[in-house]
């Protein structure tokens, strides 16, 4: 849950043609909706956070609250740190398209988890539904992009400006439906360095990961019995399609000291041939279930 802003000097960059460019005073639309919105969090403020939180953005996160077995609505404030503010930084791009609209920020971005901020990029998404609600941020590390981080300190904006992930899409998702509260708790764990991996968890969890190594929660959880997994890899620009892969999902102990067990796992070694499509699947057996849940539950 990486969601900030709160600037009011900034730069709008006019990359679009004119008829995409963004409506006069939006940028400080987007501030005035991300500044309540954080206040909101910072004041586990329920109405304000539901009046400033794009819709589909609040049922995802229900959905997600339920397959962690968390509370909702205690849960969406349950954050190791409030969202940061964004004072010192720099809107370098604004993209308005249509009901969605994006603002990226740069500079040091302070997540508070302690360490000198280095300077990044935050990318803030919006739609609009009469009102603009706060979507989401993406932290873009530039570590293993110096060139561009010297470039966009000495006011080059070249890459933002060009780079489709910074522009907004014109299409707002759709809310996605209520899933059912799991029964045990599961884990996709994917690492696909110069791939993009999309996969999913029985009926309702789908998950794309680009050029990452992370784990998402399996909305819906895991079942008792079988449980069914599809997954599909492409290449990314920029890839050798030499790079390791691994796709794994874990189930996730409620036992104090149990470690996460791995319930399937589909590896390929650096250089090894790779399946672009698969399936399979995995069980939550008794002897499993009893691994997972303490007794009674």
């Amino acid at each position: 849950m990486t969601r900030f802003l709160t600037l009011f000097s900034f730069l709008v960059l006019a990359t679009a043609s004119p008829a995409q460019a963004p409506a006069a005073g939006i940028g400080k639309s987007l501030v005035t909706t991300y500044s309540a919105w954080r206040n909101a969090m910072i004041l586990k403020d329920m109405p304000t956070w539901q009046r400033t939180t794009a819709a589909h953005r609040q049922a995802e996160i229900r959905n997600r609250l339920a397959a962690e077995k968390r509370p909702f609505p205690g849960g969406v404030f349950d954050l190791p740190a409030p969202p940061p503010a964004l004072d010192g930084l720099k809107m370098i791009h604004l993209s308005q398209r249509g009901a969605t609209a994006k603002a990226a920020f740069f500079g040091k971005i302070n997540f508070g988890v302690g360490g000198e901020p280095t300077e990044n990029i935050l990318v803030l998404s919006f739609v609009n539904a009469g009102t603009w609600r706060y979507d989401r941020a993406d932290f873009v590390n530039l570590a293993a992009l110096p060139a561009v981080r010297k470039e966009i300190a000495a006011g080059n904006l070249k890459y933002v400006a060009e780079t489709p992930d910074f522009q907004a899409s014109g299409t707002v998702p759709p809310t996605p439906p209520a899933v059912p509260a799991a029964k045990y708790i599961a884990k996709v764990y994917v690492f696909c360095p110069g791939r993009e991996v999309q996969v999913q968890v029985n009926q309702f969890s789908r998950h794309r990961f680009a050029n990452a190594k992370e784990a998402e929660v399996v909305l819906g959880g895991a079942k008792d019995g079988g449980n069914s997994i599809t997954y599909t890899v492409k290449a990314l620009e920029g890839g050798t399609g030499k790079e390791a892969l691994a796709i794994r999902v874990y189930l996730m102990s409620e036992i104090a000291g149990t470690q996460p067990i791995k319930a399937f796992e589909y590896q390929v070694e650096e250089g090894g041939a790779l399946t672009p499509f698969g399936r399979g699947t995995f069980s939550v057996d008794p002897a499993t279930a009893a691994k997972l849940l303490p007794r009674g539950r």
